[in-house]
């Protein structure tokens, strides 16, 4: 018995060849940076927001094609509630229709505030602190809450939508911070609460708990929205302590611009930025910092947004070259009018899906050469540096995948041991594997070290079975991988590896 799977059978950087945003007279951006605090002591100021404000302007007119007058600042002083609220209303909703750009920016404090009407788990209200914001006996008051920022988000309905957020937007704070939770830390965007105490108070971790717009993934998934965010839930996001305090700038808000102005976020070289690439890119900024400063245990930023935007440009070409056009296509739309471009070939799109560089953590070979005829017959071997669940796609240029691992065929479906390789098919299998089509094809192997539950991105009962679009499973995979870890005491992000590797059916 033989099965047959479904392969069996000008490098420049977009904004190299002019591309850039499509600029509409109604895109809208609203910038919200706040350092200093009308009612709070000068310990708890920042002096990284202004710094962001210039860069997130930067980007703005420059990568992202808008026009300044398309875009509204709001600092310290500027920024109170009323102001905030206020530029929202007349500045985003009423200044935008159905399929425009919509983009709203926060730099500051994080907080959480008593949830008066009793939808979330905790009892707590995320928030942002806007500039007049009071600290009342046990609570804050002038907040910005979660419920009023999804009120503003369903009130935008149908735009292109983009929310960042570079603040803590959990009050339970990181243990090394404990002793510091009634009187904050020099570079943490968080707010305490009035009453918090030390170490006891800031355990109470058992809940999740994040942003408003972040933890109703429903409701991401059939908008237009993109939510960026500096840091997991139960984590601290970052002034860049590193600096002298007047070039300060937000840890997130740094790396957020500088992948998206030039190729450092481009992992896979082909001239195109996807979201998945920023997101590995951030996160891997994210992460250095972390690794240099004692009070920072982890630093897990994160990305909502649907599944299918992971493998499209983050930044958004309009008018291609006619180079650029052969090689990039438009992405399939979203319904609110976010349109970008994804790698026309399905091969080189694997690795703006996945984000992540092939690092030679996962190892895949086969028992003969990559270039093969129909009809040979081969086995594919996978090795992993660290132990995890295993899954394997074959991957065609046509953009059809075949799930090779896990299958019904295999014997045991374990996790793959550490430098212990597998190989496909073994004994068990009862047939071979054969090549078959033509042209370039590719696997890719994905080994998640967490015990994170697959099965519904990839059950086991259609491994070598049924075919796929790859695009879109990869997709959805990686997708599920990008959610924050939420079993252990520490909440970080989902620890796996990936490796590719490319062969051709003559």
């Amino acid at each position: 018995m033989s099965v047959h799977t479904a392969a069996w059978r000008f490098l420049v950087p977009l904004m190299a060849l002019g591309i850039c945003s499509p600029v509409l007279a109604a895109d809208r951006a609203l910038l919200i940076g706040i350092g200093s605090y009308q009612h709070l002591p000068p310990k708890l100021f920042l002096h990284g927001p202004k710094n962001d404000l210039v860069a997130m302007e930067g980007l703005l007119t420059g990568s992202l094609g808008f026009e300044r007058s398309a875009i509204r600042v709001l600092k310290d002083e500027q920024a109170t509630r009323a102001a905030i609220l206020r530029s929202i209303e007349e500045w985003l909703i009423a200044g935008t229709q159905s399929g425009d750009r919509a983009y709203l920016y926060y730099s500051g404090h994080g907080l959480q505030v008593t949830d008066l009407d009793r939808d979330e788990d905790d009892g707590m209200d995320e928030a942002l602190a806007p500039f007049d914001l009071v600290a009342k006996d046990k609570d804050w008051d002038g907040a910005i809450t979660d419920d009023e920022l999804d009120a503003i988000l369903e009130r935008l309905k149908g735009r292109a939508i983009t929310l960042v957020i570079d603040a803590c937007h959990s009050g339970t704070i990181s243990r090394s911070l404990s002793e510091d939770v009634s009187t904050g830390i020099d570079g943490a965007r968080f707010l305490p609460r009035p009453e918090a105490m030390p170490v006891e108070r800031a355990l109470t971790r058992g809940l999740r708990i994040d942003l408003g717009v972040v933890d109703k993934p429903a409701r991401i998934n059939e908008s237009g929205i993109v939510a960026w965010s500096a840091s997991a839930p139960y984590q601290v996001a970052w002034d860049d302590v590193r600096l002298p305090a007047e070039s300060r700038h937000g840890v997130f808000t740094a790396a957020y611009v500088a992948g998206q102005m030039g190729a450092a976020a481009d992992a896979n070289t082909n001239g195109l930025t996807s979201n998945a690439e920023l997101f590995e890119y951030v996160t891997a900024q994210s992460a250095a910092y972390c690794s240099s400063q004692e009070k920072c245990e982890t630093l897990d930023p994160q990305l909502e947004t649907k599944a299918q935007n992971l493998g499209s440009s983050a930044v958004v070409p309009a008018q291609p070259s006619v180079e650029a056009k052969a090689r990039y296509q438009p992405a399939s739309s979203d319904g609110a009018g976010q349109a970008s471009y994804q790698d026309a070939n399905a091969i080189e799109a694997i690795g703006d899906i996945v984000g992540k560089v092939d690092a030679g953590d996962v190892t895949l070979s086969l028992d003969r050469t990559t270039s093969m005829k129909a009809g040979d017959v081969f086995k594919l071997t996978v090795a992993s540096k660290v132990a995890g669940s295993l899954i394997v796609l074959d991957v065609n240029a046509n953009g059809a995948a075949t799930q090779i691992f896990p299958n019904e065929f295999a014997q045991k479906i374990t996790p793959l041991s550490a430098h212990m390789p597998l190989t496909l098919p073994d004994e068990y299998y009862g047939f071979d594997f054969e090549a078959s089509g033509k042209g370039e094809s590719a696997f890719v192997a994905l080994v998640v070290n967490d015990p994170v539950d697959m099965a519904e991105v990839a059950p086991k009962t259609r491994g070598l079975k049924v075919e796929l679009s790859a695009r879109e499973t990869l997709s959805e995979i990686v997708s599920r991988l990008q959610k924050t870890w939420t079993e252990d005491l520490d909440k970080r992000g989902i620890r796996w590896s990936v490796g590719t590797l490319r062969y051709h059916v003559e």
